[in-house]
């Protein structure tokens, strides 16, 4: 699936990924590929992400995140590697 990290200032990341575990403000949360639509808030903390390179933690300020058909975006506050 496709997934961008961006925040008010730059792209963080853009690639594809095999899954992504998220932040959510109700805890901790994983998409794969062909999940569900979904929209939902983040907090403050890790999106880790597994791809070909292996696994990448970002660290993010909060934000949201919208999954539809493996796209995958995620608008953060802020974020860090």
């Amino acid at each position: 699936m496709h997934l961008e990290i961006i925040t008010p200032d730059r792209k963080v990341f853009e690639g594809e990924v095999t899954s992504a575990q998220f932040p959510g403000a109700d805890g901790l949360f994983e998409v794969l590929n062909n999940h569900a639509p979904l929209i939902a808030a983040l907090k403050a903390g890790q999106v880790v992400l597994t791809g070909a390179a292996g696994r990448e933690a970002i660290s993010i300020e909060g934000g949201v995140v919208e999954v539809l058909r493996n796209n995958v975006i995620v608008l953060a506050e802020g974020a860090g590697l």
